[in-house]
């Protein structure tokens, strides 16, 4: 498979110009993703008990909680890629 990471076929090192896509994209959506966690617990502030308990027990709020974990943990690896493009300028 071309491109495919594996210990003896590594994906090539990005270009500047890629670099800097690639940080601009990812910016984008963390911060779409911050901004939808806001109007997330707005939304829930407005709600009453019982319609907050009926949709924190959906599998929707299951997976959006999953989610978030994961992009918990995609933190450090975030703000490593960070400090890489911060050296290319």
């Amino acid at each position: 498979m071309p491109n495919a990471e594996t210990p003896s076929e590594p994906l090539r090192d990005l270009d500047d110009a890629q670099a800097r896509l690639a940080y601009s994209i990812i910016e984008s959506l963390l911060e779409h993703t911050r901004v939808v966690s806001d109007l997330i617990a707005l939304m829930a502030q407005v709600l009453d008990e019982d319609t907050t308990k009926a949709v924190t027990q959906t599998p929707t709020w299951t997976a959006y909680l999953d989610s978030r974990r994961a992009l918990e943990r995609t933190k450090a690896d975030v703000e490593k890629f960070s400090e890489e493009i911060k050296k290319l300028e």
